[in-house]
């Protein structure tokens, strides 16, 4: 796409994508879907409006069975009645402890528009539907002490390689309308090793 505000994925990544959009998400980020069993990657979308399926739980369950490593974007969050840090615990208690590298950033009006990354306390901001990456405030490293915290004590747990190897399952959130999430998901995805 012209106006794509997030790097390529690799071109050979077998993914599957779950959930209410699949086929949109898929297209968004120029995804070839492929069946589970064949995936180096399963992407579960969890809405914050709809929750999560009994479906979308036995997907899991069977991705987890095949050690497929996963991962979860939290979608329609622009409604303001349920936020990504309440999916994501939704989604940590309905599936599996879900790992939560960045944190959400609200405008004025309470619109998300950023990402604060929690190692390196980055602020990507999409505000203007351009992914601008800044420092953070000392304000900002304040509010997020305690999630920063829980999030290096959970990573250490399985290392950097958690994630490729299917041990941990970053929830990432995403809005399609000002790319919100996209640099990150991309990014994530390509540390995935292709089987093609």
């Amino acid at each position: 796409m012209s106006d794509q505000i997030f790097p390529l994925i690799t071109p050979n990544l077998q993914v599957c994508v779950f959930g209410k959009s699949s086929v949109e998400i898929a297209k968004y980020f120029e995804l070839s879907p492929s069946p589970l069993e064949a995936s180096d990657v399963a992407i579960f979308l969890v809405s914050a409006i709809d929750g999560i399926s009994l479906a979308d739980v036995e997907i899991w369950n069977t991705a987890r069975d095949l050690y497929i490593p996963s991962l979860i974007l939290i979608t329609d969050l622009s409604n303001g009645e349920i936020d990504f840090d309440d999916m994501s615990a939704i989604a940590g208690k309905l599936l599996d402890p879900v790992l939560t590298p960045f944190l959400v950033l609200h405008d004025d009006s309470g619109n998300p528009t950023a990402l604060i990354n929690l190692d390196s306390l980055k602020i990507s901001d999409y505000s203007t539907g351009v992914r601008v990456e800044r420092e953070s405030d000392s304000e900002h490293k304040v509010l997020v002490f305690e999630f920063r915290k829980e999030y290096l004590e959970a990573l250490e747990e399985f290392g950097q390689s958690g994630f490729i190897e299917a041990l941990n399952f970053p929830a990432i959130p995403f809005i399609e309308s000002n790319g919100l999430g996209s640099f990150e998901i991309a990014t994530l995805l390509n540390t995935l090793p292709s089987s093609s």
